[in-house]
């Protein structure tokens, strides 16, 4: 009766060793899925433009104020193609 009762407490505490890894395969998936969603929410601001720092490529107007204007031709080229 003592190795019966030995036996079964023994099964149990290894289901219940089982049962604690599950526990920790379950958080470690939930804080995957917890860090795609801050990498998500990171990436939707950034997309919006607030976390953009443009100071670096903006153009010092002393520096180009000697430069002449150019004359930009917007047209596509059609022009050029004329056939009669």
């Amino acid at each position: 009766m003592k190795n019966i009762f030995v036996l079964i407490l023994v099964i149990n505490s290894f289901l219940f060793a089982v049962d604690a890894k599950q526990e920790t395969q379950t958080d470690i998936e939930v804080r995957k899925q917890l860090e795609k969603e801050k990498k998500y929410a990171q990436e939707q601001t950034f997309y919006q433009g607030s976390d953009y720092n443009l100071k670096s490529f903006e153009v010092n107007p002393d520096a180009v104020k000697d430069k002449p204007e150019m004359d930009i031709d917007y047209s596509d080229g059609d022009d050029v193609l004329e056939m009669d």
